[in-house]
């Protein structure tokens, strides 16, 4: 029996939440609507999965977080926010949650979040992952002067596209995306279209699809 605790502040949204974890076999669901009453609930019981929503009356989400971690260390916590940006996934994560799963995210999606921590493992929203590695390649010295349209061609390049397909891709001319790669081959000083390809494999990429 898996009995995970859904903390939020709005009842349609522990409602919503509690039908959708009915699909999973023994499983009990607890319902906390504020800071004071999740504390309570780990205190009171075993926990094993706690969905805990950032945006709480009282108490900031990942302040919340930290003390649902002191209070029962050990409980796995997976962030389920309207927040969809990946430095809020990023300090969520940072503060010990195993997984990030925004509200925009499908039923299907979270389910698979909660089964994926519940095994043992960690779940990040795909869209949200993809925005994450993004920004640690942005943060990247080396590629700097790179636009994230010039990273998106990098990385269609690397994943083995040819200039035309890219061109399809993204929906414009090949000598669009011909000029990129040349300006691109500027900023980075190289001269041949298999250093970029090297370039781009080493830093991971082709990780962003």
């Amino acid at each position: 029996m898996s009995r995970i605790l859904v903390v939020d502040d709005h009842a349609i949204v522990r409602s919503g939440i509690r039908r959708l974890l009915k699909e999973r076999e023994n499983t009990e669901v607890v319902e906390a609507a504020g800071g004071e009453e999740a504390l309570e609930a780990v205190q009171a019981s075993a926990i094993d999965l706690i969905l805990l929503d950032l945006n709480l009356p009282a108490v900031g989400g990942l302040e919340l977080l930290r003390r649902l971690l002191r209070a029962a260390p050990g409980t796995a916590v997976l962030i389920f926010s309207q927040h969809s940006e990946a430095i809020y996934a990023a300090k969520a994560l940072e503060a010990g949650a195993r997984g990030f799963v925004s509200k925009n995210a499908m039923p299907e999606e979270l389910l698979e979040a909660v089964d994926a921590i519940l095994a043992g493992g960690t779940a990040v929203e795909k869209d949200i992952q993809r925005e994450m590695a993004i920004h640690d390649v942005m943060e990247d010295a080396y590629l700097k002067p790179l636009s994230e349209r010039d990273l998106e061609i990098l990385r269609l390049l690397a994943s083995g596209n040819t200039l035309s397909e890219i061109a399809g891709k993204l929906g414009v001319a090949y000598k669009t995306v011909a000029n990129t790669l040349s300006r691109i081959k500027e900023k980075l000083g190289v001269g041949q279209t298999s250093d970029l390809i090297r370039i781009a494999v080493s830093r991971g990429l082709t990780d962003l699809i």
